[in-house]
């Protein structure tokens, strides 16, 4: 809450994020309500979970919001706009996101925990960590939920070839000890954009290429690669795609009455990524133009390097907020391709 004071008074005036702020103040002083409280009494143990479920609810829709306020920022800014200013604004979406995923697990382990909840398929989860995570099953809910949603739009989807590799034993399972929500969040914002790219890809074929995917398990890193023909994307767009305000689909419309959808918002990559690095992995894309898409999950399998990765607000990420951009000692070529017939006209 300190912190993001600290982005430009144009942005902090926009009603969207001044109506996210406003959930953090009423949730942390209803936190705050239970200070001196004896944890021992079961009622209040009771109306803390309850409290916490209210909170949890409220905070549903602060990521679109957060990413309307940046949209209603950069419509009346963005000429404006430096890229100082847009770099301290992605350092800050990423550490309040990875900090909004870290509040939201601990608020859903303790509800679990408390609330007595139980899953009789997971048998082996406590709270929201399940120790023996079957990565081959949520790969494949993530596929057929993201294939559900592409046959809604296209009417059609690729087909799924999935392969393991368990190097430590190829007669075992993959399993790890992981949150499956956050391997699911991860899988199905990288399916969808594969399904979206083949079809538009190939709207001309008859038939659809699959979507490859192999689970390799090492002894320190599970990796999980999904390979897609859907015509890649060029080099220079690849830093892009991790950016908080670039999508390849059209932005979504919002209204009074209806909650800012996710997709188009240009929000999947980047927050898929923020998932993956929580716990020390990361998310890596490699394109071919002209092709396709290799995108790779890393996961730690050691849980003693799983630890979470947090933001810390100190004098090195105030410091961050107060410098400039200096200019670059190599030179820099057009962010877009030189139109030469429009070149040669105007000669």
């Amino acid at each position: 809450m300190k912190e993001i004071n600290l982005l430009p008074d144009c942005l902090l005036a926009t009603p969207s994020v001044q109506l996210v702020q406003s959930w953090y103040i009423q949730s942390l002083m209803e936190i705050l309500e239970f200070l001196g409280k004896n944890p021992d009494d079961q009622s209040v143990l009771e109306t803390f979970v309850e409290t916490l479920e209210v909170i949890r609810n409220r905070h549903n829709d602060v990521v679109p919001t957060m990413a309307q306020g940046v949209i209603e920022y950069k419509d009346s800014f963005g000429q404006q706009d430096d890229p100082a200013t847009s770099q301290n604004i992605h350092y800050f979406l990423d550490r309040f996101y990875t900090s909004r995923i870290s509040i939201r697990m601990l608020i859903n382990q303790h509800s679990l925990i408390f609330a007595g909840n139980t899953n009789p398929a997971h048998p082996n989860t406590i709270g929201c960590i399940d120790s023996m995570c079957d990565v081959t099953e949520v790969v494949r809910d993530a596929y057929e939920s993201a294939r559900m949603l592409c046959e809604q739009y296209y009417l059609g989807s690729p087909e799924l070839e999935l392969r393991e590799m368990n190097a430590n034993n190829i007669r075992e399972p993959i399993q790890i000890s992981y949150i499956p929500s956050h391997l699911y969040h991860m899988l199905f914002e990288l399916f969808k954009n594969a399904m979206r790219a083949t079809i538009e890809n190939h709207e001309a074929s008859r038939t659809l290429p699959p979507i490859k995917v192999i689970i390799a398990l090492g002894g320190e890193d599970l990796s999980i690669k999904m390979s897609d023909r859907g015509g890649g994307v060029p080099l220079r767009k690849i830093e892009r795609l991790f950016s908080y305000m670039y999508s390849t689909a059209p932005r979504p419309s919002t209204g009074h009455h209806q909650r800012a959808p996710l997709a188009g918002f240009g929000y999947g990559l980047p927050l898929s990524r923020l998932y993956a690095r929580y716990f020390q992995g990361d998310l890596q894309l490699y394109s071919m133009e002209g092709h396709g898409t290799d995108t790779v999950i890393h996961m730690k399998v050691l849980s003693t390097e799983s630890v979470e990765r947090l933001p810390v607000f100190n004098q090195t990420a105030l410091r961050h907020y107060k410098l400039n951009l200096e200019a670059d000692d190599w030179c820099i070529p057009s962010k877009e391709p030189l139109d030469l017939a429009i070149y040669r006209s105007a000669k």
